[in-house]
This record gives structure tokens, C-alpha cells and sequence, in this order.
């Protein structure tokens, strides 16, 4: 099923390319605003200061870490 709504389009281009960038890039976090990649990164604060610099502050953009499946989380 293809993500809707808000980050739609930057979901749609991580999930197209989930599992190359996880082969290559496992574990980085990734900036994306519509189909524009800032690039990959060892921490959120990396790539949230590389979207702010490539897509300026007053545009959405997607950090996203890179997993090959998504991991859950349970908290009681």
C-alpha cells in the first residue's frame, strides 16, 4: 500500500529504494524533500542540519532512518 498524506512523495522514494540503500547504507539517517536526497548520515542531528542547509528552514522535509524492515516498538 503507497503512503498518503503528509511525507507521501518522500515515503514513496525511501521505500523505492529501501532495500539498495540498505545493502549500502544501513543504519544512516537520510534527507529527503519531495524526490531530492541531501544525502546519508550517521545521526538524525546530521541529516536534520544537512535538510535544514540544502531545503532551508521553511521547507517540509523527511529524515528517515535506514532499516531493511521497520523496527517496533512496545512500551506498557
Amino acid at each position: 500500500m503507497a503512503p498518503t498524506g503528509p511525507f507521501a512523495t518522500e515515503l514513496n522514494v525511501f521505500e523505492q529504494h529501501r532495500k539498495e540503500w540498505s545493502r549500502s547504507h544501513l543504519g544512516a539517517y537520510v534527507a529527503i524533500q519531495d524526490e531530492v536526497i541531501a544525502g546519508f548520515f550517521s545521526s538524525y542531528a546530521e541529516a536534520l542540519r544537512a535538510g535544514l542547509k540544502r531545503f532551508g528552514p521553511h521547507r517540509e522535509f523527511l529524515v528517515k532512518q535506514v532499516w531493511i524492515t521497520e523496527p517496533v516498538y512496545f512500551v506498557s
